[in-house]
């Protein structure tokens, strides 16, 4: 438990495709790059919390604050704070590398989901698969190590 509680600080954000409602919520651990994605039928703030309660339900104890911007999809923050017990705070408005990690994650993403094609067709099952090819990317911020090898002590 010691080697993890430093990592419990996120980041979150939607990105877009085009065309369609559909998008994704990505949350990145600041410290070891970790993303998990969650599939959305729409930016909603009721279909943000339910993928993001289930992303954060797979780690609970690993979540003590989460950082977003202030799109309006994340106003019903308090229900999140409530039943994960995590802090919720919002970057200043138009200070997006308050968020850094987060939006160069979104970067990495947008190799596998280009912002010109639709996210309607997309699954979770594809997110799980893209999360997992960002995780098992060795980065050389950590000496060549995977997000995975720094989140899970490996």
């Amino acid at each position: 438990m010691e080697a993890r509680r430093y990592k419990v600080h996120w980041e979150i954000d939607t990105v877009h495709g085009r065309g369609s409602h559909h998008c994704i919520v990505t949350l990145l651990e600041r410290k070891t790059g970790f993303v998990m994605i969650g599939k959305l039928p729409d930016k909603s703030t009721a279909s943000l919390n339910k993928k993001t309660l289930r992303l954060i339900g797979r780690d609970l104890l690993s979540f003590k604050t989460i950082t977003a911007d202030n799109g309006t999809e994340f106003h019903q923050y308090k229900k999140r704070e409530a039943r994960c017990r995590t802090t919720f705070y919002f970057a200043n408005p138009y200070h997006s590398w308050e968020r850094g990690s987060n939006e160069n994650v979104n970067g990495l993403i947008r190799q596998y989901l280009p912002k010109i094609e639709s996210m309607a067709k997309l699954t979770q099952q594809r997110c799980h698969q893209i999360a997992d090819k960002l995780n098992s990317r060795p980065r050389k911020r950590f000496n060549y190590k995977t997000p995975e090898e720094m989140y899970y002590g490996i």
